[in-house]
């Protein structure tokens, strides 16, 4: 007996499912090629629109720049101590050897004094040593003198003993006892002549290493004494105090930097620049800055390779004539070239770029009454224009305001010729 199968709950939907879910998605597919396909109509009046058109292109970057001194000294403390006293305020103008601050140190103080303490032994060890070698060298020629006089008896002795013995008048032993002792009075005094003289070699070599050790001594003391007068800061040049970071009763480490003099016989530019462009700057480059309406050039005299917070710096110096209203720390927005400038095809810049990238643009057709969507490819850019590389001819003109209301159409059309 056959047994009847009951159908699933889906098995029963799934005919009416599949032909719905079909039917939707050509209906979606369908709308969307037609939307694609259809134009938006727009306001003709708030497009801004440029022609592309051919001309020199100088890529370059945007960049704003501090007006520093061409020259600056930094004074720093070159021992630390105390601020004692301070001779002149922050903006004053400054001769050279002018007193600016002082500071005091006691432990210098004491330094001092134990070295001219230990100056003032050591010279005294060498006036010493010098002294007892002038006593052992009288006390050695005196010595020399007794040997020679009892040299001389005792060979008059062993003479006449000689001619005696020869004589028969006296015995052998008795001629035997002066010879022994006037060659143990010869010996005794070429003993003590070598005495003398290895005493003698041995005092001067340490008379040298005293001496030696007391001009050292006498230099390091002149330096500390340089020291003591570092604590009294001067000018090292003439120029304007713009800088003075001391206050009094304040103390100040060794190295410190205390203030800063500027020699304001001319003026120079320095400006961070974003590491990207770190392979791209050269020395020798120029930048352009306008003002009071007057354009200016300068150029890259200076690149610090060193890479904070992800720019580096550079500086440029004026090649001409300074601007008479120049000032120290005014700002000057700069247009640092890179590279020579060439003949390309270019498109002014415009708020386009932010939705397409500079991949596509709406070029106006020749009706001047529509846009029509076309792919392009951009190459470098500058502060005004983008070089266009393809896509674009010259006498192009591009809708290049904002397109955030544009959507993805194919073909804008105006009201009216635009």
């Amino acid at each position: 007996m056959d047994k009847k199968i009951e159908k699933t709950s889906w098995q029963k939907y799934k005919s009416v499912v599949y032909p719905t879910v079909f039917m939707m998605l050509v209906i979606v597919a369908f709308a969307m090629s037609t939307r694609r396909g259809e134009s938006l109509k727009i306001n003709g009046q708030r497009i801004q629109l440029s022609t592309v058109e051919r001309g020199e292109f100088q890529e370059f970057i945007a960049l704003s720049g501090s007006v520093v001194p061409l020259k600056t000294y930094y004074l720093d403390a070159i021992e630390g101590g105390r601020v004692e006293m301070r001779y002149i305020e922050a903006g004053t103008f400054v001769e050279k050897g002018d007193p600016i601050l002082s500071l005091a140190n006691t432990n210098l103080l004491l330094d001092i004094m134990y070295r001219e303490a230990e100056l003032f032994q050591q010279s005294n060890n060498l006036r010493n040593t010098k002294l007892a070698m002038q006593q052992n060298r009288l006390t050695i020629q005196s010595q020399l003198l007794d040997l020679d006089y009892q040299i001389r008896q005792s060979k008059r002795v062993y003479q006449r003993n000689e001619k005696l013995a020869e004589k028969k008048m006296i015995s052998n032993e008795e001629y035997e006892a002066s010879l022994d002792d006037y060659q143990f009075l010869e010996k005794k005094r070429d003993l003590t002549l070598l005495s003398f003289g290895q005493d003698s070699i041995y005092r001067e070599v340490q008379i040298e290493q005293l001496e030696s050790g007391l001009k050292r001594m006498q230099d390091n003391m002149e330096i500390v004494k340089q020291n003591l007068d570092n604590l009294v800061i001067k000018a090292p040049v003439s120029g304007q105090l713009t800088a003075l970071n001391a206050e009094i009763g304040e103390s100040k480490n060794r190295g410190e930097r205390l203030g800063q003099i500027d020699i304001l016989d001319g003026f120079k530019v320095s400006t961070p620049v974003d590491e990207h462009f770190i392979t791209r700057v050269d020395l020798g480059q120029t930048a352009i800055f306008t003002l009071s309406n007057q354009e200016y050039t300068i150029t890259l005299t200076k690149i610090y390779p060193e890479v904070l917070n992800g720019q580096f710096r550079i500086e440029l110096e004026f090649t001409e004539v300074e601007p008479a209203e120049i000032r120290r720390g005014q700002t000057l927005h700069l247009r640092l070239e890179l590279g020579n400038s060439n003949q390309a095809l270019l498109l002014r810049r415009g708020g386009f770029y932010q939705e397409t990238g500079g991949q596509w643009v709406y070029v106006m057709a020749e009706d001047n009454r529509s846009a029509v969507k076309r792919n392009i490819k951009l190459g470098r850019q500058n502060q005004d224009y983008y070089e266009v590389l393809e896509g674009l001819e010259p006498g192009d003109r591009v809708i290049t305001s904002n397109y955030g209301q544009f959507g993805d159409y194919e073909l804008l059309t105006f009201a009216e010729e635009v």
